[in-house]
């Protein structure tokens, strides 16, 4: 099968093409600022904003499937727009497309969001990945999406950064003791995702972890696994903050 990975670079981009190379899959992945490493994977040069870019790349190697693993926090029209080319370019060849989307479309109406729930963003990424689902279902309705929370690596996530001190301290870093996801591992979450995207499901699907854990609690164990003390990680209430998103939002899955 050829599978194009949007957003390849990526942690979850890379378990990603790591997995479907080995499953003999041939891979193209794509990324914005330098290639990953994964060997066997031809590596793309792509900007999901410019639409004319991303419909000649899927054109030109007309992927069975295509995933959209493509995501900046910090950029609303990467997350939105982004997704919309890639769904418009994929819907013009045929392609299964599978989209990756987050936790921070809800709000703090609910604590457990099952397959049912209204989304309700309470921040301008939210907003964004809300946007992004919607254009999703409305190019390619036959398209899944897979919903997630708080993935997990193995030190190299960003949330993972406040339990490795700098020289002297712990840095500003906090972690969060009353936000509640359920934490995936990335391995876990790319199986998951190819299981999908190998069914016939469309629309939204959640994919979390078994168990419900504070963002503090990963970060201990990540510097007790590193030979760190784990009680030392900063830690901070979000409800004390001026931080926006979601405390405890989690994911129930189908």
């Amino acid at each position: 099968m050829r599978v194009l990975i949007v957003g390849g670079s990526g942690l979850l981009g890379s378990e990603l093409a790591r997995r479907c190379s080995a499953a003999g899959h041939e891979v193209v992945a794509t990324y914005l600022t330098r290639p990953g490493k994964i060997v066997d994977v031809e590596w793309a040069p792509l900007d999901v904003l410019r639409r004319e870019d991303v419909g000649a790349l899927i054109g030109a190697h007309k992927p069975e499937m295509v995933v959209n693993a493509a995501y900046r926090q910090a950029d609303w029209t990467t997350t939105a727009a982004g997704a919309a080319n890639v769904a418009l370019a994929a819907s013009a060849t045929g392609a299964r497309l599978v989209h990756m989307a987050d936790d921070t479309v809800f709000s703090d109406a609910a604590t457990r969001y099952d397959e049912t729930r209204v989304t309700g963003a309470i921040t301008p990424n939210g907003a964004a990945e809300a946007a992004a689902v919607t254009a999703m279902n409305a190019i390619a309705p036959a398209a899944v999406t897979a919903r997630t929370c708080l993935f997990t690596g193995d030190g190299d996530r960003p949330h993972e950064a406040p339990a490795h001190p700098p020289a002297t301290d712990w840095g500003s870093g906090v972690l969060f003791t009353d936000d509640v996801p359920r934490p995936v591992h990335v391995a876990d979450l790319a199986a998951a995702l190819l299981e999908l995207a190998a069914s016939e499901h469309h629309d939204v699907h959640r994919v979390a972890g078994t168990d419900a854990a504070s963002r503090n609690e990963p970060g201990s164990l990540t510097a007790r696994r590193d030979g760190l003390d784990g009680d030392r990680p900063p830690s901070a209430r979000r409800a004390d903050t001026a931080a926006p998103g979601p405390l405890d939002a989690r994911l129930m899955c189908c």
